[in-house]
């Protein structure tokens, strides 16, 4: 990307990030959903969202509170790895990007797109544990 369009880029996202911060939406959610989030645009190797709304798929990983989470972006480019976790939800495949962990306000969420079943949420946790230790 040019400068100028870099400027654009976080001037719209600037724009967006205050909508969501004014934001008085009541969500109800909980660990296992996934959701579309609106992660934003962020700074080096850090996921970014796509598109106008800079939006991410993202599992909720650990509900703090109503107002904050632990949230696991979602690629769905066919990386492998110790850091890449397979999901296949309602016939998508993706992956959760375990060293993208990130805590992240509710405020960010926008829709929910479906669950992870028990099984493969307690094998995601496995595997990002055995990633912190």
């Amino acid at each position: 990307m040019e400068l100028n369009e870099l400027i654009n880029w976080y001037l719209n996202w600037t724009k967006i990030k205050i909508k969501i911060q004014h934001s008085n939406r009541l969500l109800y959610f909980k660990e296992r959903e996934i959701w579309w989030t609106s992660i934003g645009a962020n700074i080096g190797f850090e996921q970014n969202g796509k598109n106008d709304n800079y939006e991410r798929p993202i599992i909720i990983f650990k509900k703090f509170n109503k107002d904050m989470v632990w949230a696991l972006p979602l690629t769905s480019q066919n990386k492998t790895g110790k850091f890449y976790f397979d999901i296949s939800n309602s016939g998508v495949n993706s992956r959760a990007i375990l060293s993208q962990l990130r805590l992240i306000s509710s405020k960010r969420l926008i829709r929910k797109m479906g669950i992870l079943d028990i099984p493969t949420y307690k094998q995601l946790k496995k595997q990002l544990s055995k990633l912190l230790n």
